[in-house]
């Protein structure tokens, strides 16, 4: 469930940041905000698990930023 709702959320980026680059970065800055207070939450357990636990929400948050960077950079490639 996880998996997809962040290939959703990538798929949702991509295309906001190809049609309006700018007023994308808000979006992006609310998936970036929710996934990294996912990442702190699991980060407080304890030892290895909380290390392990964190890795999946680093990922994500890594994906969508990548996902919006690479729409806007399609943006700046078009002849318009």
């Amino acid at each position: 469930m996880f998996i997809a709702a962040v290939i959703v959320v990538c798929i949702v980026l991509l295309v906001l940041a190809f049609l309006a680059p700018r007023l994308s970065i808000w979006p992006q800055r609310g998936v970036d905000r929710t996934f990294g207070t996912g990442q702190r939450a699991a980060g407080t357990a304890p030892g290895p698990l909380g290390r392990c636990l964190q890795r999946p929400f680093g990922s994500a948050r890594r994906a969508s930023d990548k996902s919006a960077n690479a729409g806007r950079s399609g943006r700046s490639k078009l002849p318009l």
